[in-house]
């Protein structure tokens, strides 16, 4: 999820619509705890309905970064391999 968050904030929706596979309990569950562990500021709008927007903190950014770039790499070489 970390990806789908390296640029700007998102609404929860988008970040929905940008993680396949994932249903709004699992995605609202992990966002939760990624905003406990600092890794996800979270920001509410009160909006009839709230709007919530979540984006990466320092934090998340300084170890999305490596992290970003070991998904890169495996993804690259799971290509290749499929490739051959």
């Amino acid at each position: 999820m970390p990806i789908s968050l390296r640029k700007d904030g998102l609404r929860f929706y988008e970040l929905r619509e940008s993680i396949q596979g994932i249903s709004e309990k699992m995605l609202a569950q992990t966002l939760r705890l990624l905003v406990q562990d600092d890794l996800v500021w979270r920001e509410v709008e009160p909006t009839a309905p709230p709007q919530v927007t979540y984006g990466l903190t320092e934090f998340g950014r300084e170890v999305g970064e490596p992290l970003t770039v070991l998904f890169d790499r495996i993804t690259r070489h799971m290509a290749e391999r499929d490739a051959a």
